[in-house]
Protein backbone atom coordinates (compact mmCIF):
# COMPACT_ATOMS: atom_id res chain seq x y z
CA UNK A 1 0.00 0.00 0.00
CA UNK A 2 1.51 3.41 -1.20
CA UNK A 3 1.58 6.09 1.45
CA UNK A 4 2.27 9.66 1.14
CA UNK A 5 3.22 12.77 2.85
CA UNK A 6 1.23 15.87 3.19
CA UNK A 7 4.09 17.54 0.67
CA UNK A 8 3.17 14.78 -1.85
CA UNK A 9 -0.70 15.22 -1.47
CA UNK A 10 -0.49 19.16 -1.42
CA UNK A 11 1.68 19.00 -4.98
CA UNK A 12 -1.22 16.51 -6.31
CA UNK A 13 -4.67 17.59 -5.00
CA UNK A 14 -3.82 21.60 -4.71
CA UNK A 15 -4.59 21.19 -1.31
CA UNK A 16 -2.98 23.80 1.13
CA UNK A 17 -1.75 21.95 4.13
CA UNK A 18 -4.20 24.30 6.13
CA UNK A 19 -6.95 23.13 4.07
CA UNK A 20 -6.44 19.45 4.55
CA UNK A 21 -5.84 19.57 8.29
CA UNK A 22 -9.40 21.27 8.12
CA UNK A 23 -11.34 18.64 6.01
CA UNK A 24 -9.96 16.32 8.74
CA UNK A 25 -11.06 18.05 11.35
CA UNK A 26 -14.97 18.48 10.02
CA UNK A 27 -14.67 14.97 8.92
CA UNK A 28 -14.95 15.54 5.41
CA UNK A 29 -11.26 13.32 5.31
CA UNK A 30 -10.93 10.14 7.24
CA UNK A 31 -8.84 10.10 9.52
CA UNK A 32 -4.90 10.46 8.81
CA UNK A 33 -2.35 7.66 10.10
CA UNK A 34 0.60 9.22 11.60
CA UNK A 35 4.07 7.86 11.22
CA UNK A 36 5.92 7.72 14.57
CA UNK A 37 7.33 11.49 14.58
CA UNK A 38 3.29 12.44 14.27
CA UNK A 39 3.86 12.96 10.54
CA UNK A 40 0.37 12.24 8.45
CA UNK A 41 0.98 9.17 6.09
CA UNK A 42 -2.08 9.61 3.23
CA UNK A 43 -3.20 6.57 1.32
CA UNK A 44 -4.23 6.14 -2.15
CA UNK A 45 -7.94 6.20 -1.14
CA UNK A 46 -7.36 9.99 1.17
CA UNK A 47 -5.78 11.12 -2.51
CA UNK A 48 -8.89 9.60 -4.50
CA UNK A 49 -11.58 11.21 -1.90
CA UNK A 50 -9.88 14.45 -2.10
CA UNK A 51 -10.02 14.12 -5.98
CA UNK A 52 -13.72 14.20 -5.56
CA UNK A 53 -13.98 16.54 -2.88
CA UNK A 54 -11.63 18.84 -5.31
CA UNK A 55 -14.31 17.84 -8.24
CA UNK A 56 -16.87 18.79 -6.06
CA UNK A 57 -15.01 22.04 -4.64
CA UNK A 58 -14.20 23.34 -8.18
CA UNK A 59 -17.95 23.56 -9.26
CA UNK A 60 -18.63 24.91 -6.18
CA UNK A 61 -20.57 22.51 -4.12
CA UNK A 62 -20.86 23.70 -0.45
CA UNK A 63 -18.95 22.44 2.29
CA UNK A 64 -22.46 21.43 4.07
CA UNK A 65 -23.60 19.08 1.03
CA UNK A 66 -19.81 17.62 0.79
CA UNK A 67 -19.93 16.29 3.97
CA UNK A 68 -23.48 15.01 3.50
CA UNK A 69 -21.87 12.71 0.22
CA UNK A 70 -19.07 11.96 2.81
CA UNK A 71 -21.55 10.23 5.23
CA UNK A 72 -23.78 8.85 2.67
CA UNK A 73 -20.35 7.35 1.35
CA UNK A 74 -19.22 6.19 4.54
CA UNK A 75 -22.61 4.69 5.39
CA UNK A 76 -22.20 2.12 3.09
CA UNK A 77 -23.67 0.70 -0.48
CA UNK A 78 -27.51 1.47 0.44
CA UNK A 79 -26.89 5.12 0.21
CA UNK A 80 -25.98 4.75 -3.55
CA UNK A 81 -29.49 6.26 -4.32
CA UNK A 82 -28.80 9.19 -2.02
CA UNK A 83 -25.51 9.85 -3.32
CA UNK A 84 -27.27 9.85 -7.27
CA UNK A 85 -29.82 11.95 -6.06
CA UNK A 86 -27.16 14.41 -4.60
CA UNK A 87 -24.94 14.69 -7.29
CA UNK A 88 -27.95 14.83 -10.16
CA UNK A 89 -28.73 18.23 -7.67
CA UNK A 90 -25.29 19.39 -7.98
CA UNK A 91 -25.09 18.92 -11.87
CA UNK A 92 -27.63 20.81 -12.59
CA UNK A 93 -26.37 23.40 -10.49
CA UNK A 94 -23.28 23.18 -12.27
CA UNK A 95 -25.05 22.72 -15.90
CA UNK A 96 -26.37 26.03 -15.18
CA UNK A 97 -23.43 28.00 -13.99
CA UNK A 98 -22.07 26.78 -17.27
CA UNK A 99 -25.33 28.72 -19.09
CA UNK A 100 -24.55 31.26 -17.32
CA UNK A 101 -20.68 31.66 -18.27
CA UNK A 102 -21.96 30.54 -22.06
CA UNK A 103 -24.31 33.64 -22.35
CA UNK A 104 -21.51 35.95 -20.81
CA UNK A 105 -19.37 34.60 -23.08
CA UNK A 106 -21.38 35.68 -26.16
CA UNK A 107 -22.24 39.03 -24.60
CA UNK A 108 -18.01 39.50 -24.02
CA UNK A 109 -17.72 38.21 -27.94
CA UNK A 110 -20.57 40.02 -29.10
CA UNK A 111 -18.75 43.56 -27.29
CA UNK A 112 -15.04 42.14 -28.49
CA UNK A 113 -16.83 42.41 -32.69
CA UNK A 114 -18.31 45.26 -31.99
CA UNK A 115 -15.20 47.41 -31.11
CA UNK A 116 -12.90 46.12 -34.28
CA UNK A 117 -15.71 46.66 -36.10
CA UNK A 118 -15.34 50.89 -34.78
CA UNK A 119 -11.45 50.52 -36.09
Amino acid sequence: MSVYTPAEVVEETGFTLDTLRYYEKIGLLEPVERNSSGQRRFSEEHLSWLGMVRCLRDTGMPIAQMLRFAELSRAGDHTIPDRIKLLEEHEQHVQAQIDNLAARRGYIRNKISYYRSVL
